[in-house]
């Protein structure tokens, strides 16, 4: 059986307050890093909240593009996209809740 591979379109705003997932931002998700926009910080960030906010190791995070850009696609292992969508709605929902 063929593992499970989603790819998802973000809209990152580096440099911010503290990492967290904001919410939808048209068909991408918003995310917001504490990391600046400078030497591979803010991708490795993404990287990391992605990996926490959907459960996942960081190996099943892979950016595919956009790694100089502010819009980027990643790769995730072992979610569907329902399950992607649950956990980042909730992601963004935590944050909301504070």
């Amino acid at each position: 059986m063929e593992a499970v591979s989603t790819r998802v379109r973000l809209r990152v705003s580096p440099g911010a307050r503290s990492a967290h997932v904001v919410g939808r931002h048209g068909e991408a998700w918003k995310v917001r890093v504490a990391a600046p926009a400078e030497g591979g910080r803010a991708n490795e960030a993404i990287v990391r909240l992605l990996a926490e906010a959907l459960s996942l190791p960081p190996e099943a995070v892979t950016l595919v593009s956009g790694h100089g850009a502010r819009d980027k696609i990643v790769q995730l292992a072992g979610l569907d996209p329902t399950q992607i969508e649950r956990r980042l709605s909730s992601a963004a929902g935590k944050e909301h809740g504070k």
